[in-house]
């Protein structure tokens, strides 16, 4: 997983504009964030067809902002430049609840 400290509009633009991408916002603060690391390879394994993004939420507040992230962990999928989906709150999150979310945008 790429990992992105600070994400602008044109940033994400080119890294949304094409298949399917996953953005998790996290903070190396975050023990909730923590909690998926370990699981996140398996994730990426398991949804292969996507590139997942890890972005620094702290370190591109003004994107979360306009992104209206609230809460992390938290992730947004883009398919072909358009957002498909988010599970975007402040509650820790398991690999199923990922995975689940992930499943339900096909």
């Amino acid at each position: 997983m790429e990992q992105i400290k600070e994400l602008n509009k044109e940033k994400l633009s080119e890294i949304t504009k094409s298949g399917r991408v996953v953005l998790e916002f996290s903070a190396d603060w975050c023990p909730d964030c923590h909690f998926l690391d370990p699981f996140l390879p398996e994730i990426e394994q398991d949804f292969s067809e996507s590139k997942f993004y890890q972005i620094d939420r702290d370190g591109s507040i003004d994107m979360a902002k306009e992104l209206n992230i609230m809460g992390i962990p938290s992730f947004v999928v883009y398919q072909d430049g358009e957002e498909i989906g988010r599970l975007v709150n402040k509650d820790r999150k398991t690999k199923d609840q990922v995975e689940d979310f992930l499943r339900s945008l096909d």
